[in-house]
């Protein structure tokens, strides 16, 4: 069989086309799936809930451009008798990225044991960096009710570490993780230290405004 200079050309042609086609199908979606949010409810450890504190997150993604994903904040939640829901079942597989397309995790393993969030990554939804430890006002502290492993408190530990399953504005106290992994001796993201109470004032009393994480379920 013959094969003409027109076949030849045209195959030639075709071959970067199908390997660009199959590098765009393996290209990976960078696009934002990880936030701290530039603001909180206004009212404390109370956020509404977790129902609440999910719509804060879609809320604040939709503003700042985030569409077509589904976004949960990271926090836990206490039941008596058993344990809560954990902030890790809520997230999805990952990965997350931040607003400026730097990978935070690829996968909950990750997150959980290596994550690359500090100071300059843990990025709120506008992509602008969130006051820590040395700035006027530090708000590093960020409301998980998490232990480290992401996973929701035992029912035998005592305490309130959820502002009342994120409904409290008063009594009560909250785990809190730090984005800039500085402060207290303590460099946890998601588990650094309890707040003194639920209000916004007590929130502030050890570098806190009521911020939380949000990430995105169906994650680049």
């Amino acid at each position: 069989m013959t094969v003409t200079k027109a076949a030849t050309k045209a195959a030639l042609i075709a071959i970067p086309l199908l390997l660009s086609a199959g590098g765009a199908a393996l290209a990976q979606d960078t696009s934002m799936s990880f936030f701290v949010t530039s603001i909180g409810s206004g009212k404390g450890g109370d956020l509404g809930g977790l129902e609440g504190a999910d719509a804060h997150c879609a809320n604040l993604a939709e503003a700042a451009g985030a569409n077509g994903k589904t976004w949960r904040a990271y926090l836990s939640t206490q039941e008596e008798g058993k344990r809560g829901i954990s902030a890790r079942d809520r997230i999805g597989s990952g990965p997350w990225h931040n607003a400026k397309g730097v990978q935070i995790a690829g996968n909950l393993d990750e997150l959980h044991l290596s994550p690359n969030i500090v100071k300059s990554t843990g990025l709120d939804e506008n992509g602008n960096l969130v006051n820590g430890r040395g700035d006027r006002p530090n708000v590093h502290d960020l409301l998980t009710g998490t232990m480290a492993d992401g996973t929701a408190y035992f029912p035998w530990m005592e305490g309130d570490k959820t502002c009342s399953n994120w409904t409290s504005s008063g009594e009560g106290s909250a785990t809190v993780g730090h984005h800039d992994r500085h402060g207290g001796g303590n460099t946890s993201w998601n588990a650094a230290h309890d707040t003194r109470g639920c209000s916004m004032e007590a929130l502030a009393m050890t570098g806190g405004a009521g911020l939380f994480m949000c990430f995105a379920t169906n994650g680049g």
